[in-house]
């Protein structure tokens, strides 16, 4: 028997008992004629003792032991005279009576420890070392949990979960598809998922109803800190729904995986629309755990000649409380020249702070009067000590450029720390039209439906109302991130026919892209919808963490890369062959 117990479930109630424990030395230090070691494992840290007047043998065979060694002892369990408050354990020890080197260990790359002195790429190299760090083994039993608890409430609500092929075709639509070559197919390819969509929509056709998978999906895009190549997925689809019914069965996994993994209760979530989200906070994923809302400013600012504002399309701004006395001159110089960056792109900066004494300064101070000035802050609502910083230029950059300049002042003021703020985002534009390529992308996918008072007008409208055309789609969003995302499908094959049109693909296309699809529509195809939420990323924002790979055991790097098994990688040329790739292979 290597363990009649694990590191961490000995208490001072066990005081007397000898058992039997396995792990490895997290921990030994020398105190002359003691010696002792943290012996750790999954569950905790339990402190060994080694006493040179009891026994010389093992005393001295202790102190020749390194750090992760693979041990196991049979111990006495011990009161301690100085009892660690920060360990469950902290109120007992073993004194050691046998002792058994299950496996030795070189000297690892990095401490294997709360706080490491290993950086991302060693630590990401050597990631089994890595995994035993108690902060990364806590982000992935929070995973667990999280995993379980969803499927728990799906389960509860009828959902069956189903496995959807991993061997798929390649669609034109969306990111880039990883590719796999056929052995047995010459010149053709298999492409890995990015999502189960058609297969999901597929089960609703054959009368599921219910369909949920924690899947794994693939994306051959450029990487940051919340996307890697392969990523998991909360992918659902439900029958005979409405819109409605969606949003409330999801705001109920959503609120349930909450309470029941941080012991966090959420309220009710709040509804804005797409057009409004942008509007208030100029993104489609706001913020919502601090105000600083959008103003309008175009009308008051407008016809005083002042260039700059008399040529835009729209004058914004956002009033910073409380921040009039903090940025000077050179603060606010600094600001500008954030905002100038070529990642945000704004042309400059106005500024008008209401100080303490009541008086006005702005930057466009000698083209508008205290009194004009003073109208602005009233529109803003703005109080002594308060701060106005505008923009301006064409609606849909200057509202991007002061999202991001809403966003960092509310981390200076400290507004983005803690509590959760989730929202449901609806009505989105189911079109998007594309100036370089002249024709319609579709905002979510190709499979959304209009709303159903729109499906009349897409099916005979024209180009301009097409751009007015409604989705009957939804984000869910948390603290500024799109953790989950759906819609109402399209279930009719001439309405389905109709998007691939307006999407660009010829009759001929969309049969050898999708007839498939369509052809199942023929056959009886229900009302239908769903939603996929970002596993990895939901993780991530339980739990305040800033990167997605935390909570994956074994994550890509920036460049898409595996450091730890070096991959991806060459093949060999008998590989190729089998193949049919006519391709050179690297030495």
């Amino acid at each position: 028997m290597y363990r009649t117990h694990n590191c961490g479930e000995l208490r001072i109630g066990q005081v007397g008992q000898t058992v039997t424990l396995s792990g490895w030395l997290n921990k030994n230090r020398d105190y002359g004629a003691m010696t002792f070691i943290d012996l750790r494992d999954r569950y905790g840290i339990t402190q060994l003792v080694f006493n040179k007047q009891t026994d010389s043998s093992l005393y001295e065979a202790a102190k020749k032991l390194g750090r992760e060694y693979v041990l196991k002892i049979v111990g006495l369990v011990s009161e301690r005279s100085n009892k660690n408050p920060n360990i469950p354990t902290g109120a007992i020890e073993i004194i050691v009576q046998k002792l058994a080197i299950l496996n030795g260990s070189k000297t690892p790359p990095f401490t294997i420890e709360d706080e490491t002195d290993g950086g991302d790429e060693i630590r990401m190299k050597y990631r089994y070392l890595d995994l035993r760090r108690k902060p990364v083994q806590e982000n992935l039993f929070f995973r667990s949990k999280l995993a379980i608890e969803t499927r728990k409430y799906l389960a509860d609500q009828d959902f069956i979960e189903v496995e959807t092929p991993v061997l798929i075709k390649s669609t034109p639509e969306g990111a880039r598809d990883f590719v796999v070559p056929s052995r047995m197919n010459e010149g053709q390819f298999y492409a890995l998922p990015q999502s189960p969509q058609t297969f999901k929509q597929l089960l609703m056709v054959s009368g599921f109803d219910k369909y949920f998978q924690l899947v794994k999906c693939f994306r051959d895009e450029d990487l940051r800190a919340d996307r890697q190549p392969e990523f998991t997925q909360i992918d659902c689809e439900m029958c005979f729904v409405t819109q409605e019914q969606i949003l409330n069965t999801f705001e109920g996994l959503t609120k349930h995986v909450f309470k029941a993994c941080l012991d966090v209760k959420l309220p009710d979530f709040p509804r804005i629309t797409y057009d409004e989200a942008l509007r208030r906070y100029g993104s489609d994923k706001p913020d919502t755990r601090f105000g600083m809302e959008f103003i309008d400013f175009t009308v008051l600012t407008k016809g005083h000649d002042f260039p700059v504002f008399d040529a835009a399309e729209m004058v914004i701004g956002i009033c910073a409380e409380g921040q009039a006395d903090n940025y000077s001159n050179k603060d606010i110089k600094k600001l500008t020249s954030w905002l100038q960056r070529p990642q945000i792109g704004a042309k400059g900066l106005v500024y008008v702070k209401y100080n303490s004494d009541g008086s006005i300064k702005s930057s466009v101070g000698k083209f508008y009067s205290d009194e004009q000035l003073q109208t602005w802050l009233d529109k803003a609502g703005a109080k002594n000590g308060d701060m106005l910083l505008l923009l301006c230029g064409e609606t849909d950059k200057v509202r991007s450029q002061l999202n991001e300049l809403r966003l960092e002042m509310g981390n200076r003021m400290g507004l983005r720390e803690g509590g959760f703020n989730p929202l449901w985002v609806v009505d989105f534009p189911l079109l998007e039209w594309d100036e370089d390529s002249a024709r319609f992308h579709a905002m979510h996918h190709p499979f959304t439906s209009p709303k159903e008072e729109d499906k009349e007008r897409m099916l005979t409208g024209d180009h301009a109302t097409m751009k007015a055309l409604r989705a009957d789609a939804y984000d869910l969003v948390i603290n500024g991130w799109e953790i989950g995302g759906g819609s109402i499908r399209i279930f009719d094959r001439e309405l389905q026919a109709k998007n691939f049109k307006l999407l660009g693909f010829t009759d001929e296309e969309a049969e050898a892209q999708f007839g498939f699809l369509m052809n199942a529509f023929e056959y009886g195809a229900p009302p239908h919808g769903g939603i996929a939420f970002g596993f990895d990323r939901l993780c991530s924002i339980m739990k305040g963490a800033s990167s997605i790979r935390d909570f994956i055991a074994f994550p890509k790097n920036n460049q898409g890369r595996d450091v730890m098994i070096d991959a991806p990688s060459p093949i060999d040329k008998t590989q190729l062959d089998e193949l049919q790739l006519d391709l050179k292979p690297i030495d």
